[in-house]
């Protein structure tokens, strides 16, 4: 993925040419992490009716406004000590406004389809662990992005391993929020899996049953062993460590729609040798199948 470096980035309320986009390097978060975001893709239909849609916006951007209420930016979370004290600053925009203001930076840039990017950050104001003093800003960035696992990926499947990082524990950092700093221990189980030779790294949580790939939900698939003879699936639950995917809320929605069998269950880490399919979803890698 590499940048072209031109269009429009919407910073706080205003669209702002590409290179003016900065930020200081005294940003809370970029010394402590301190940023939610999503990754929301815009298709194109072409072979429809010429339009182009933004797949499920709604649902992403109350993803992203309940990792900001999380980690205690935004205005409806329950404020320490009851009160809000006048250094503790929140997020000015609502679901709504930050839903408008991606349409408005998709019409900006001309994008017929587009991955769309929204971070919420800490920053400029001072540093300290307490991220409170410091503004919460909003900037939002569209741009051309292909196939993530690779340009055959979603025809011909990717090689993926077990990686020997586990996914952040429960009670540690939160796994529910789309947070910056989680991407470090997705960083970790990436870059292990590249220099090995695979596309992806899947990890299991701190108890060894499967968790999800490092920006990827993960389901395993067996055929014809449920009730009547249905295709059986599963997928973790939210208890093992896995985001609440969008994308795999829509699979979970459909498969029950055609018929198949689902079960958010613990999956033992066996299971992915012994099914007959095993595929990873998210808003990057849309529905990628797992050859081995």
């Amino acid at each position: 993925m590499g940048f072209d470096g031109t269009g429009k980035i919407w910073m706080n309320g205003t669209l702002v040419d590409w290179n003016d986009a900065t930020i200081h390097v005294g940003a809370h978060v970029v010394h402590y992490g301190t940023s939610v975001f999503e990754g929301i893709r815009m298709y194109h239909r072409q072979q429809t009716d010429g339009k182009s849609a933004i797949f499920r916006l709604r649902e992403h951007i109350a993803r992203l406004y309940n990792s900001a209420k999380i980690y205690r930016m935004t205005p409806d979370e329950m404020l320490l000590g009851g009160r809000q004290e006048p250094s503790d600053r929140r997020l000015p925009y609502t679901v709504d406004e930050l839903m408008q203001a991606c349409i408005d930076t998709v019409h900006a840039n001309g994008d017929r389809d587009a991955y769309i990017r929204p971070v919420i950050y800490r920053g400029y104001a001072s540093l300290g662990v307490d991220p409170r003093p410091c503004p919460v800003d909003v900037v939002i960035m569209t741009w051309r992005w292909g196939k993530y696992l690779g340009p055959e990926a979603l025809e011909h499947g990717v090689d993926v391993c077990v990686s020997s990082w586990s996914r952040i524990a429960p009670n540690t950092l939160p796994a529910l929020a789309k947070c910056g700093a989680n991407y470090m221990n997705s960083q970790l189980i990436k870059m292990e899996a590249l220099k090995a030779g695979y596309s992806e790294g899947i990890a299991l949580d701190n108890g060894g049953y499967v968790s999800e790939g490092s920006g990827e939900n993960l389901f395993v698939v067996f055929h014809n062993r449920g009730a009547g003879g249905r295709h059986l699936i599963f997928t973790p639950p939210l208890g093992n460590s896995v985001l609440p995917g969008i994308t795999r809320d829509t699979i979970l929605s459909m498969a029950v729609e055609l018929g198949m069998e689902i079960h958010e269950h613990m999956i033992p880490r066996e299971m992915l040798y012994t099914a007959d399919e095993v595929f990873f979803t998210g808003t990057a890698s849309e529905v990628t199948p797992i050859r081995s």
